[in-house]
């Protein structure tokens, strides 16, 4: 049994169309789903404070910049070589521009200052320019300055990074001392499941049981318990995520619902076992359903409460499960 209580930690990856700009284009509908998700996250975090909810969101660092100027005049100082270009924000920016000097769909600080201002909530990294660790081409000083630049601005904007969460959950071990330097002291991994390795070159079966792992237990999700996450001088925590929450959808009931009961069972199994639950998504999954992605949310939410209040379930950020670890070591 663990020493430990049992944990809940809540992950997002914080990104706007800087996520997705490799194979989503900005028309109407698009820039609608964008419009939705940010009246959604004032609404996310709203239901978080009202139950104590812990979160961590690892933010695209280019949401800081106010405008295309400041985003023009301050880049790191080496952009990234990838062979693909389209995987490139910078290629991208380039070949189609922003949509208006203040461009809501890639700046977002008055997000951040909302994050800031919310109880409990903490922002970590995504890197900068939703970075690919491993894609051809991309070397480790790039990514320093990547990761430099995005630590550096939140700095300046009153937040010091302590988490990282790599886009496209593409872990690159080499990174890891690039990462402490920058003073991160935990990053989030995937399940230790075959099916969610590095999702870059996925197969078609790796896809398929990421899918159907969602709503039916096609191989039981390894329980993980603080005590057995290894502890390496120097390098930051790997936190290994549990479950991806996926969006409510219209004309599919029977999977809504067994997704819901999927996530909600395995809860209460780590709070009765005193486990690490660990639930992450986009907040842009919200954009095309918000009402019910946020009645979804809620029932989590509430779930939680009745197991913190039988089991002791309790809610932490990744830098807070990082630090009782690290103190407790």
């Amino acid at each position: 049994m663990s020493v430990h209580p049992g944990v809940f930690t809540i992950s997002l990856d914080f990104e706007l169309h800087w996520g997705c700009f490799e194979h989503m284009v900005l028309n109407d509908p698009q820039q609608q789903y964008f419009k939705n998700t940010l009246e959604a996250i004032p609404e996310m975090l709203r239901i978080f404070s009202a139950d104590d909810v812990h979160v961590t969101w690892a933010t695209v660092g280019m949401l800081y910049r106010k405008n295309k100027t400041e985003w023009e005049h301050n880049k790191p100082s080496i952009l990234p070589g990838f062979v693909n270009p389209n995987v490139s924000a910078y290629e991208w920016i380039s070949r189609h521009g922003f949509f208006n000097e203040q461009d809501p769909f890639h700046f977002a600080p008055g997000l951040i200052e909302l994050l800031k201002k919310t109880a409990h909530q903490e922002i970590a990294t995504h890197t900068y320019a939703h970075y690919f660790c491993l894609e051809k081409g991309q070397t480790a000083l790039q990514f320093k300055a990547d990761i430099e630049m995005a630590c550096t601005l939140a700095l300046q904007n009153g937040t010091t990074i302590r988490s990282l969460v790599f886009p496209r959950n593409q872990f690159n071990k080499e990174y890891l001392s690039i990462c402490a330097d920058a003073g991160i002291t935990s990053i989030r991994s995937s399940p230790d499941i075959w099916y969610w390795e590095p999702a870059t070159g996925s197969t078609f079966m790796k896809k398929l049981f990421r899918a159907g792992d969602a709503y039916l237990k096609f191989q039981p999700i390894k329980m993980v318990y603080l005590k057995d996450i290894k502890i390496d001088a120097g390098l930051p925590l790997s936190l290994p995520a549990t479950r991806l929450y996926r969006p409510w959808k219209p004309g599919q009931p029977l999977q809504n619902r067994l997704k819901m009961r999927r996530i909600l069972n395995e809860m209460t199994v780590a709070a009765k076992k005193k486990a690490y639950y660990h639930l992450w998504w986009h907040p842009h999954n919200f954009g095309n359903n918000p009402r019910e992605c946020l009645a979804e949310l809620k029932q989590i939410v509430q779930h939680y409460v009745v197991l913190n209040k039988k089991y002791g379930f309790k809610s932490l950020t990744m830098n807070e499960t990082a630090t009782l670890l690290l103190k407790a070591e």
